[in-house]
């Protein structure tokens, strides 16, 4: 268990601004493990929070009528297993929108995991210490931690990936059909998931209400750009766009913000700030993009 400081006590603003306003607006399910916060945020679909980390991942858990999937595992700072079996007594299947360490912490707790099939996805399985000690590194923690959290052992555990799928998989859950959309760009493996009947898209790291990391090694800029256009088409049919980190819920009109606001910064419309560590934020209509400088990103197509 854990508990938050109180948010006007700390001055870093992604701790001051908990709990976020726009979750109030949200059916709040409460849980006995202080670490999460759970909402309802469509039927059978609960949005698991982990707020007081600075990468406030969110994790989903989607029901069906027989069986159960959870895209994403967030940190593995506390059991995120646990709680969702409180959520379902349906079995559970892990899915993961990609394999960074704040999105796979707790897949080693499942028996079955589904997961693309590419060489970035089985290094990352491999677990890894250093990308979790940063995570609860000096200014990366909002409150407590979980009580009998060890913080010197902490490590993303090793996993493995038990049942490989492709691009335009279909998963049934019973009553409820996902569909697995490819999505690379912020990494090599991202995957969104797509509810068609229910209208809801699950777009991981591909969009989030925050700045949008197109940093790293992995990243693909034309990839990113063919893939949140794949995005952006689905939206006629899209009620409600759920993304992995801070806020859960967004209107599906931001796909076609996501679009426009990318194309201007390769187009080199945007000017870039600083980032912070050598990296470059872009602001445009509300979205923005944390990206490496022009002359390394090769912005321009």
């Amino acid at each position: 268990m854990c508990s938050a400081l109180p948010a006007q006590t700390d001055s870093r603003e992604w701790c001051r601004v908990q709990p976020r306003p726009e979750l109030k607006t949200l059916k709040r399910i409460p849980v006995p493990d202080q670490w999460f916060e759970v909402f309802e945020v469509a039927a059978g679909v609960y949005a698991i929070d982990e707020p007081h980390q600075s990468e406030e991942t969110i994790s989903y858990l989607i029901v069906g009528t027989k069986r159960a999937m959870l895209f994403d595992t967030g940190m593995g700072i506390s059991n995120l297993k646990e709680l969702a079996e409180r959520l379902t007594r349906l079995p559970i299947a892990v899915l993961n929108s990609h394999t960074h360490n704040d999105h796979v912490g707790d897949n080693w707790r499942f028996q079955r995991v589904y997961g693309m099939d590419t060489a970035f996805s089985k290094k990352n399985a491999q677990g890894s210490r250093k990308a979790a000690q940063d995570e609860i590194g000096e200014n990366e923690i909002c409150g407590s931690l979980p009580t009998g959290f060890d913080t010197k052992s902490y490590a993303t555990l090793p996993w493995k990936v038990t049942n490989a799928i492709q691009d335009g998989a279909k998963i049934d859950l019973g009553g409820r059909t996902l569909e697995v959309l490819s999505t690379p760009g912020h990494t090599p493996d991202a995957l969104c998931l797509f509810d068609r009947e229910a209208g809801l898209l699950f777009t991981g790291d591909t969009y989030y209400p925050a700045a949008i990391w197109l940093s790293r090694p992995e990243t693909d800029l034309n990839a990113y750009g063919a893939s949140i256009r794949r995005l952006a088409a689905l939206m006629p049919a899209v009620k409600k766009v759920l993304g992995a980190h801070n806020i859960p819920v967004q209107d599906p009109a931001v796909l076609a913000r996501l679009v426009a606001a990318f194309d201007k910064v390769r187009a080199g419309k945007i000017a870039p700030a600083p980032g912070g560590d050598g990296k470059v934020l872009y602001k445009v209509d509300g979205i923005e993009f944390l990206m490496r400088p022009p002359e390394s990103s090769i912005l321009k197509r």
